[in-house]
Parts: structure tokens; C-alpha cells; sequence
């Protein structure tokens, strides 16, 4: 079992169906009123591949990338274009889209966030695949380079700064992201003349931990 740093091709992935998915567990009690917990601290997302898939060329790059990663063995990135940007995606990314960590004057390293705000209630996101070239770091409202202040560990999604930022400055972050997945199936079920007829394959993925 292992990850692969290669992107699913996007023009297969523009389309699909696919989003979160959040685990539950609901108890009613004998008064009627319920009790509800969640083991997963974050959200799990799937996505259906073969609804991207517009010709047999299309047919014939899956097949290619499914062998590649041995079906379910190896993991691959995966980008969500519903949601693959530190804003919306509409916008363009800048270093203060997101609040990332306050500094202590002596932590130099930071692991990229996205924050999911609704009235009072946030969620914190952990970002481990970001796209190479596109993170953008502030420190205390100046921006940070990559390359002068800066890297970036695209492999963990985590940012090393040159200088710890001094207590309380607010370090904040842009970015492009892809989500971490693999084959949530081992058969690749198709033909030709059935995806003409308008038979799209199933070919299921789901995000992995890493």
C-alpha cells in the first residue's frame, strides 16, 4: 500500500458526483429526543469517476491510470472542482484567505488549514496534498515567498518558515488543493459500444487518510 503524487486526470474528474460524507451515530430515546455523536473528527468524501468519462479515449485514460495504481493498492490525488481552493472558487486565491496559527515565537512549522465557517460553528479542514506553486503564506499581514521565507512540504501539506513568526502574529495561508483517494473498487466494468449507448461505467473513489 503506498500514495502516489500524481493527480487523477482533471479532465475526467470535471463532472463527476461526489462530496462529503459524515459518519453518525443516532440513538433515540424513550422520550422521543435523541442523542447524537460522530467517531470521525473530519468528513470523508466520495466521488463517482465514470460520470467525467465523455468518449472511449476517456474510457481508455482510466483504464490506464486504474492499472497504474493496481486498482485499490495505491492512493492518488484527486481534485474536487467543487471545492479546491482556500476560496471560493470563483475567486483568486491570496495569503489571507485563511488563518492557519498564531505564532510563538519559536514554532516554525504549520500545517495548511481550510476553515468552513456557518454562523457561529467553524470547521477546520486539514489540507495534506496542496498544489505545487499555488501556496501563498502571510506573516502579521506581510506576505511571505516561497522559496525566500518559505517551503512547502506538498507530500504532508505543511509550511516551514525561515523565521518563527513572534508571539501572536497571525499567520495566514493561500492555496489550491487536491483531495487524497483511491479506488474504492478492484473491477473496471465497461465496453465501448455500451458507454456510446449512453451507459456510463461506475467507478467509485474515496478519500484516504494520510
Amino acid at each position: 500500500m503506498g500514495f502516489h503524487e500524481v493527480r487523477f486526470p482533471a479532465s475526467l474528474s470535471f463532472g463527476s458526483l461526489g462530496g462529503p460524507e459524515r459518519r453518525t451515530d443516532i440513538v433515540t430515546l424513550a422520550n422521543g429526543h435523541e442523542e447524537r455523536n460522530t467517531p470521525w473528527a473530519h468528513a470523508r468524501r466520495r466521488y463517482d469517476a465514470g460520470v467525467g468519462l465523455r468518449s472511449p479515449d476517456d474510457i481508455s485514460l482510466l483504464l490506464a491510470f486504474f492499472e497504474a495504481r493496481r486498482g485499490q493498492v495505491h492512493g492518488f490525488r484527486w481534485k474536487d472542482w467543487a471545492d479546491f481552493k482556500s476560496c471560493v472558487p470563483g475567486d483568486e486565491v491570496d495569503f489571507r484567505d485563511q488563518e492557519i496559527a498564531r505564532g510563538d515565537g519559536f514554532t516554525t512549522d504549520f500545517a495548511l488549514t481550510k476553515n468552513y465557517v456557518s454562523g457561529e460553528e467553524r470547521y477546520a479542514r486539514p489540507i495534506a496534498k496542496p498544489v505545487a506553486g499555488t501556496v501563498k503564506i502571510g506573516v502579521g499581514d506581510a506576505e511571505q515567498f516561497e522559496g525566500v521565507h518559505f517551503e512547502v512540504d506538498l507530500t504532508r501539506g505543511v509550511v516551514v518558515l525561515d523565521q518563527a513568526p513572534g508571539p501572536e502574529d497571525l499567520v495566514t495561508a493561500g492555496f489550491e488543493f487536491d483531495v487524497p483517494v483511491r479506488f474504492d473498487t478492484d473491477r473496471i466494468h465497461t465496453s465501448v459500444a455500451s458507454f456510446q449507448a449512453g451507459d456510463v461505467p461506475n467507478v467509485p473513489v474515496i478519500e484516504v487518510r494520510v
